[in-house]
């Protein structure tokens, strides 16, 4: 037999086996962004039976903003069953169940050479499906099937206009969210305490920090939220140096589940053309109950980035990015975003986007019954116990609301920091808390909480009053902390941007006093930042870190964790 009808036969053979696909595989730089066609990805649908919509539910549209864009519909066909996978979770099964010679990335090879230490820790089916975009899987940067598909339906179910799902966490949410509405110089007016990454998005953007400093209960020491009239006074401020807001951020809910009044937030900004963005990392779920605070979407904010891995059911790392409204260029946020994002994004975390979506889709409001009535319960309960408190609304005169799934729990009275409760609480009874604080601690329920848990929790907090003496603080105590508090003369020397590409050097405490700040030093609680790039390092400043610290409290960013030293810009 020739070579030639030996290849013959074998392709023959082979062909009965298996079916050949396209394996032409579109790449995330931007230079390639629409190079698939339409056409050819409808053609691989129509094979894979990937994506459960019939073909003539495909409709040439004009996108939003007036671009022109293909668009898949959300509404399901006739023939569409109540058990279908989501699209993009049907879609990886499809190609992980395909019997394929694997010449691609990842080199574990669809688990085939997974390290046996993991694999007995998880299984193989992880890594099975742990797969690069293929052809069928879709392409982050320019969707045009099951992501597209998927990000569509979320973007119905959590009220936007356009969704897009991110696997770099909040973060990069928050600085493409950043990224898109400020440029070089433009002014952001943000909380003091807004997490890490808006000021690394200041870093990126070249944008000008306007910081309102939100209202902070010293007896609990926590930080609340900002109000509207305190915008509207930032916004004001800008005005009378000539300045407008590019943006304004908004941290609603904090980690502790404390809610800002949004609406009112967004209709002044609105007057004045000002787009806002939330940080609703810690409220992804909010709106699907009736008990729950309602969404930023629902309160007119024109950018959300919710972390949909925290409450809702996301592998860890996996978040969203929601727009509505006018304000802002759905555009710079794609390229924004292709800048921040892996160009390899992991599928198992998008999926797990598009299953946590579905999973909201298919229970509707009754699937946080079970959550809420546990946290009603766990209220109930430990309020009852003696020397121990529970945050409570209006707590902050100023906070719109509280998240009733974040319960933070104080034991001052008890003579005990929340460092220490938590260590007997870990050690003795196995309860793991979110977030612990100098007086408290806070823990997060969720869809996976169960009753014994609360029980348990209820357990070990009165085995903590019965252990420990009831303490009546001192008149002063609890606010002597007020004494070093420093954010009223906060001066900047430098943008965040300039002093992060400065030169930098170490000084002692000592020596770094009156000098441009080079780092991010933020103590936890009350998670407000301290010293912030490019501003000038003050005595307050210097003694609120050393008390806080002698409290207990985390300090965070800075490179000498003992605070013997700062990190200083040279100039």
């Amino acid at each position: 037999m020739s070579s030639a009808s030996l290849d013959m036969s074998f392709a023959g053979s082979f062909c009965r086996k298996w079916s050949f696909r396209p394996c032409r595989r579109p790449k995330s730089c931007i230079s390639q962004v629409g190079f698939r066609k339409n056409q050819s990805f409808l053609v691989l649908l129509q094979r894979n039976d990937i994506m459960p919509r019939k073909i003539k539910n495909c409709t040439s549209s004009v996108g939003y903003n007036g671009v022109p864009s293909t668009e898949i519909s959300c509404a399901p066909s006739a023939a569409a069953s109540q058990n279908e996978l989501p699209p993009l979770v049907s879609a990886l099964k499809a190609s992980a169940e395909e019997n394929a010679a694997s010449f691609h990335f990842p080199g574990h090879n669809r688990g085939k050479a997974a390290p046996s230490s993991l694999t007995q820790l998880i299984g193989s089916k992880p890594f099975l499906h742990d797969l690069p975009e293929l052809p069928e899987l879709d392409n982050l940067f320019s969707p045009e099937g099951p992501i597209l598909e998927a990000q569509k339906q979320a973007a119905r179910l959590f009220g936007a206009s356009e969704t897009w799902f991110l696997v770099g966490g909040s973060t990069c949410g928050i600085q493409a969210a950043i990224m898109a509405t400020c440029s070089p110089g433009d002014t952001l007016i943000l909380p003091r305490n807004s997490h890490i990454s808006a000021i690394s998005s200041m870093v990126l953007s070249g944008a000008l920090p306007k910081y309102i400093v939100p209202e902070y209960d010293f007896n609990w020491d926590v930080a609340g939220g900002i109000t509207p009239s305190q915008v509207y006074q930032a916004i004001k401020e800008l005005e009378m140096e000539g300045r407008k807001a590019a943006a304004v951020l908004v941290v609603s809910p904090t980690y502790h589940g404390i809610c800002s009044n949004l609406d009112e937030i967004c209709e002044i900004c609105h007057s004045q053309s000002i787009p806002v963005i939330v940080d609703e990392a810690h409220g992804a779920h909010l709106g699907f109950h009736r008990k729950l605070p309602s969404s930023s979407l629902s309160q007119g904010a024109d950018l959300s980035v919710q972390s949909t891995h925290k409450v809702l059911c996301a592998l860890t790392q996996s978040s969203m990015l929601h727009m509505q409204g006018n304000l802002v260029d759905r555009e710079r946020i794609s390229r924004s975003l292709q800048m921040l994002q892996s160009s390899s994004p992991s599928y198992l975390l998008l999926a797990s986007l598009d299953a946590a979506r579905a999973q909201l889709t298919e229970n509707g409001e009754a699937i946080f019954d079970k959550a809420m009535n546990l946290a009603m319960e766990a209220r109930s309960l430990i309020s009852k116990i003696p020397g121990i408190s529970v945050l409570e609304f209006p707590s902050f005169s100023s906070s719109f609301c509280i998240d009733p799934l974040r319960l933070t729990v104080g034991v001052w009275q008890l003579g005990l920091s929340g460092f220490e409760a938590d260590d007997i609480l870990c050690k003795d009874f196995g309860v793991v808390c979110e977030l612990v604080g100098t007086k408290s601690f806070t823990l997060a329920l969720n869809l996976g909480t169960q009753r014994d848990h609360v029980l348990r929790l209820a357990a070990g907090l009165k085995h903590l009053a019965k252990t420990y003496h009831f303490h009546q603080p001192l008149e002063d105590e609890g606010k002597n902390v007020n004494h070093f508090a420093c954010f009223d003369d906060v001066r900047m020397s430098m943008s965040p941007r300039e002093a992060f590409f400065a030169e930098k050097r170490k000084a002692s405490i000592r020596d770094s006093l009156g000098e441009i700040c080079g780092e991010l030093v933020c103590p936890y609680p009350p998670g407000i930042p301290v010293l912030i790039p490019g501003e000038i390092i003050t005595e307050r400043a210097l003694n609120y870190l050393v008390e806080i610290r002698i409290k207990g409290a985390v300090i965070t960013g800075a490179a000498d964790c003992s605070l013997s030293s700062f990190v200083v810009c040279v100039t």
